[in-house]
C-alpha cells in the first residue's frame, strides 16, 4: 500500500526510474572438503554493469528462452516464469563458463564431448535438441530474487537460482564477458572481499552472507524445494561516515532511506548524532536527544511537525538537557505552538517544562504541554501533570500559508496504553505518519512493565493502530527510538506475532516449571535471549503472566 505523503513535503520529489530489464543467475554449488562453494567468475573490466566485479554466472532473458520449454525438463510444481528463468540460466552459463546443464534421453548428464560439440555462439535450445539432449531446468530453482536500486541509471529484476554442479564438468571462461572462473565458499569469498582483494556488488555480498549458513547443497536445495525465493529485495542505498552503504527491506534504516530518498538516492545519512536536526520531509524533523544507552538506543527521538509558515508541533522533547532543548528551539526558529509527550517517563517527559520556558523567555507565546497525566501506578520518575489533558481522537492543527495556498498539518490523538497507562501515539494525517512513541520501535520490543504498563492493553492497542494505518494508509512509523519503520502494518503484524510467540513460551516455561519463580520461567521463555537482558525480560514475563492468568476460567 502507498503512503500518502504530500508531493510538497518530499525533500527530493518522486521521477520515474529506469526501466526493468529481465535477467536472470545461477549460483552453481558443489560440496568439498572445505564444506559448501559456489562458482564465481570475474565481469570484463569495460563491462558496462559492475565491472570487474565478482558475479555469479548470468545475463539477460531472451525472447527463445520462452520459446525453448519443449526443450527443458521441468518439475510439476515450476511454472512457466521459473522453467524461462532457468532456461535463460543454463544458457548463460554455458556461453559464458562452458557449463552444460543437459540430459541425455537415458539420464545421463552432459560430459566434455557434448559441450565440445555445442557452438557458445548459435542458438542454444536449438542446438541441444539436435544432439538429443533436454534442459535440466528441473534441477534448478528459485533461491532468490533482486530488482537493481532505483537510483541505477540500469537495472535488473534477477532471480538467483542454484543448481548442483554437473559431475566431471570444468568451468572455463568466455574471457570475453567472464574471466577467472574460481570455486570458492561463501565466507572465503566475503573475507577475501573485506581485504579488497574479490571486489563484489551488494546483491552477491548479501547473497554469500546468507548462503555461509548452509552446511552443504543439500541444505541450500531442500531449503528451496518449496518454489518461492527465501527473499525478495530492491535495496537502499544512504550515508554512513560519509560513505555508501545499502539496506535490504529487513534492515533497520531501509524505511528511513525510504521515506527521506524515495527515488533511492543515496544521500541521507545515517548516522546517529546529537548535533543537528534531521529533515526527514520539509514539514518533519528529528533531532535525537544525547541520551543513548542500554534502554534508549542511539537516544530519545524528539520531532518538529510544521514550516515557518505554520509553526510547530514539537513531539517529545526528551530529558531536561538544556543544550538538546535549545537546538530543538532554534530548529523550530522560536515557534514552537505546543509540546506534546507521548508518555511520562523520564527520557521523554522532563524537557517540556524548560523547552515551555525557553519559549516564553524569548517573548513568544508560551506554548501548552499536551499529553495525558501519569496514572497512579506510574513509577515517582515519571510523574507528569500536562496543561491540558488530550483525549482520544482529538485534533492537533497547525495552519498557514504558502505559495500554492493555504497549508494544514493536523495531528490525531490516539491512546495507546500499554507500555505506560498514560501513552499516546499521533497521526499526521495528511501525510499518513504514525509518530509512534515507545509503542513501536525500531529494532527492539518495547518492555512492558507492570502495573502501569500492561500486555492485554498494549495488545489491544497495537489492533487500533493497524486499524488507522488502514484507514489513512499509513506507511511510515517514526519511533522515539530507530530509524524511520515502513510497511507499518506489515511491522505492527509482526510485532504482535512476535509478543504472541513469546508469550507461548511464558505458558510452555509456567506449565513445565509450575513451582517456578520469574526467574527460572526468564531462563526457559527468554532462552533465545542473552542473559544480560534477563532482568529487563523479566518485567515483560510478568505482564504475560498477568494478560494469561487473566484468561483462565474464572478471571472474566
Amino acid at each position: 500500500m502507498q503512503a500518502m505523503i504530500r508531493p510538497s513535503q518530499l525533500l527530493h520529489p518522486p521521477r520515474t526510474p529506469a526501466a526493468i530489464r529481465d535477467a536472470a543467475t545461477v549460483l552453481l554449488l558443489r560440496d568439498s572438503p572445505e564444506g559448501l562453494q559456489v562458482l564465481m567468475t570475474r565481469r570484463s573490466d569495460h563491462a558496462s554493469f559492475a565491472p570487474g566485479a565478482y558475479v555469479f554466472p548470468g545475463g539477460g532473458i531472451d525472447a527463445l528462452d520462452a520459446q525453448s520449454h519443449a526443450v527443458a525438463a521441468r518439475r510439476p510444481t515450476q511454472s512457466d516464469l521459473h522453467l524461462t528463468q532457468a532456461i535463460a540460466a543454463i544458457r548463460e552459463s554455458f556461453e559464458e563458463l562452458g557449463i552444460l546443464l543437459a540430459r541425455h534421453a537415458d539420464g545421463r548428464m552432459a560430459d566434455d564431448q557434448d559441450i565440445a560439440r555445442l557452438s557458445r555462439h548459435a542458438p542454444f535450445a536449438a542446438q541441444c535438441a539436435a544432439q538429443g539432449l533436454t534442459l535440466a531446468a528441473d534441477t534448478v530453482y528459485v533461491l532468490a530474487h533482486w530488482t537493481g536500486a532505483r537510483e541505477l541509471s540500469k537495472r535488473f529484476a534477477v532471480p538467483f537460482l542454484v543448481a548442483r554442479m554437473p559431475e566431471g564438468q570444468t568451468p572455463v571462461a568466455d574471457e570475453q564477458e567472464q574471466f577467472e572462473p574460481v570455486w570458492v565458499s561463501p565466507q572465503q569469498a566475503l573475507e577475501r572481499h573485506a581485504a579488497g582483494q574479490f571486489f563484489m556488488i551488494f546483491p552477491t555480498i548479501r547473497t554469500l552472507e546468507r548462503l555461509a549458513r548452509f552446511a552443504n547443497a543439500d541444505a541450500v536445495l531442500a531449503a528451496v524445494a518449496h518454489e518461492q525465493p527465501l527473499w525478495v529485495s530492491c535495496p537502499r542505498g544512504g550515508l554512513l561516515a560519509g560513505k555508501e552503504v545499502h539496506y535490504m527491506e529487513d534492515e533497520h534504516p531501509f524505511g528511513e532511506l525510504a521515506l527521506v530518498c524515495p527515488n533511492g538516492e543515496a544521500l541521507h545519512p545515517l548516522d546517529w548524532q546529537s548535533a543537528s536536526p534531521v529533515p526527514l520531509l520539509r514539514n518533519v524533523q528529528r533531532l535525537t536527544a544525547p541520551n543513548p544507552g542500554f534502554m534508549t538506543g542511539p537516544g530519545t527521538n524528539s520531532y518538529l511537525v510544521g514550516e515557518p509558515s505554520t509553526g510547530y508541533i514539537a513531539i517529545d522533547p526528551g530529558p531536561a538537557d538544556h543544550e538538546h532543548l535549545d537546538k530543538l528551539w532554534r530548529a523550530a526558529g522560536g515557534d514552537i505552538r505546543a509540546i506534546v509527550c507521548t508518555h511520562s517517563h523520564p527520557d521523554h517527559s522532563p524537557g517540556a517544562a524548560p523547552l515551555q520556558a525557553l519559549c516564553t523567555q524569548a517573548g513568544r507565546a508560551t506554548p501548552p504541554i499536551l499529553g495525558l497525566p501519569s496514572a497512579p501506578t506510574a513509577r515517582a520518575a515519571s510523574a507528569f501533570s500536562p496543561d491540558e489533558v488530550l483525549q482520544h481522537g482529538q485534533r492537533l492543527t497547525l495552519t498557514g500559508q504558502s505559495p500554492a495556498g493555504e497549508v494544514h498539518h493536523t495531528l490525531q490523538v490516539v491512546h495507546t496504553p500499554g507500555h505506560a497507562a498514560n501513552h499516546l501515539c499521533f497521526l499526521l494525517e495528511e501525510d499518513g505518519l504514525l509518530f509512534s512513541g515507545d509503542h513501536i520501535l525500531n529494532g527492539s520490543t518495547t518492555v512492558i512493565d507492570p502495573p502501569d504498563g500492561n500486555m492485554a492493553d498494549y495488545l489491544d492497542s497495537l489492533d487500533r493502530l493497524d486499524a488507522l494505518c488502514g484507514q489513512y494508509e499509513v506507511d511510515f512509523i517514526l519511533p522515539a527510538h530507530g530509524y524511520v519503520l515502513h510497511s507499518a502494518r506489515a511491522a505492527i503484524a509482526q510485532l504482535k506475532a512476535h509478543r504472541l510467540a513469546r508469550e507461548a513460551k511464558v505458558l510452555a516455561a509456567m506449565q513445565a516449571l509450575p513451582e517456578g519463580t520469574v526467574q527460572d520461567w526468564a531462563a526457559h521463555a527468554y532462552a533465545d535471549v542473552p542473559p544480560r537482558l534477563w532482568p529487563v525480560a523479566q518485567r515483560s514475563l510478568l505482564a504475560h503472566v498477568e494478560r494469561i492468568q487473566s484468561m483462565e476460567p474464572g478471571n472474566d
